[in-house]
């Protein structure tokens, strides 16, 4: 709770700094007059000296004198000393109305709840919890019961949904490593390399689809995922192969089904692109 305050403090002050800061930028008196002073006497010095001519040093002087006119009329904002008394006091007003709405509506000497007591307390309601709050209590459980693959399916599955791919991919691996024939962590090891490759099937992921279609020819999500595989390189056979299955399984009202359809090449296309 002290290093809170000491934060809090600092914070302010450093608010209070960057106003100060501000304002005695704007007190300071705008400098483009004298500067335009200073550049109609160099001109005047070059046309004396014989290096302009006079079409040439009344054209710089009309614009530099314009340039003056302007500086003029707009003018940079000003502050005085009494504006940034203003801004002190405003600053302090700010603090004081932000600690007292802290004070009572908050609980300064509630010391903070620990992150395994925040776990605990989660898992206490699974039904309350969104998906990174799931996937912290699955992976407690998973801490405490490390070769039970079932706890570590729930946490693949948990931090999947968490949009962990990587920690998705782990998990699923540590239950490859207890169940090597478990066609359906394949899948699931497969699906969460797509989606930490931002789409890409890559190698990895398509050797894990292949594991998972050894075992269970009927892993359907294996299957659409070596068709597209098969499809983005040109392989149309291949493609047919892995989809016409999945497709026979699918509602013929199914947007899904009409959607591999339309994208499967025609017999006889060969090695025809997607």
């Amino acid at each position: 709770m002290t290093a809170f305050w000491i934060l809090t403090g600092l914070a302010t002050t450093l608010a209070a700094l960057l106003m100060l800061v501000g304002a005695r930028r704007g007190a300071e008196p705008a400098t483009e007059v004298d500067l335009g002073a200073d550049e109609l006497a160099a001109l005047d010095r070059l046309k004396a000296r014989g290096l302009m001519d006079d079409a040439a040093w009344a054209a710089a002087r009309a614009e530099a004198g314009r340039r003056i006119l302007s500086a003029q009329g707009v003018g940079a904002p000003t502050a005085g000393r009494s504006d940034r008394i203003w801004v002190i006091v405003g600053v302090a007003l700010a603090a004081a109305t932000a600690l007292g709405l802290y004070v009572l509506t908050g609980a300064p000497g509630l010391a903070d709840q620990p992150y395994e007591r925040r776990v605990e307390d989660w898992a206490s309601r699974p039904m309350t919890l969104d998906d990174q709050q799931l996937a912290a209590v699955a992976a407690r459980a998973a801490r405490e019961r490390p070769n039970d693959p079932e706890m570590l399916r729930l946490l693949g599955a948990a931090r999947f949904q968490a949009g962990d791919p990587v920690g998705a991919a782990t998990a699923f691996r540590r239950v490859l490593a207890l169940q090597p024939e478990d066609a359906q962590s394949w899948a699931r090891l497969g699906e969460s390399l797509v989606r930490a490759n931002q789409g890409q099937i890559g190698g990895d992921a398509e050797a894990a689809f292949a594991e998972a279609l050894k075992r269970d020819p009927d892993q359907l999500g294996a299957r659409y995922f070596l068709g597209e595989a098969a499809l983005r390189r040109g392989d149309a056979a291949r493609a047919r192969q892995m989809w016409t299955p999945l497709i026979a399984v699918l509602d013929p009202r199914d947007p899904r089904r009409l959607d591999l359809e339309q994208r499967l090449p025609p017999v006889g296309s060969g090695r025809g692109a997607p």
